[in-house]
């Protein structure tokens, strides 16, 4: 047993299948989305501030970390 050649899946497929199966799947997915509970625009805003709110607090504190250890670096090594 082993992986049949591409051309032979070809002439076992029937294409009028294949565009069958592609059309469930977005007919499935387009169903799926509709269940989707998706934020407001309310809480869209919100949760983009606190992204950018930890992001300046984190590069804040690595900024400062990384000053200080130069510092130390440079004032101890060099």
């Amino acid at each position: 047993m082993g992986i049949e050649p591409f051309g032979a899946f070809l002439k076992k497929t029937n294409f009028m299948d294949i565009f069958k199966k592609i059309k469930t799947f977005f007919s499935e997915v387009k169903s799926e989305l509709k269940k989707v509970n998706w934020p407001t625009k309310k809480d869209t805003i919100r949760d983009t501030f606190t992204v950018i709110g930890v992001s300046v607090v984190l590069a804040a504190f690595l900024g400062g970390v990384d000053f200080l250890i130069t510092a130390l670096l440079r004032e101890f090594v060099m």
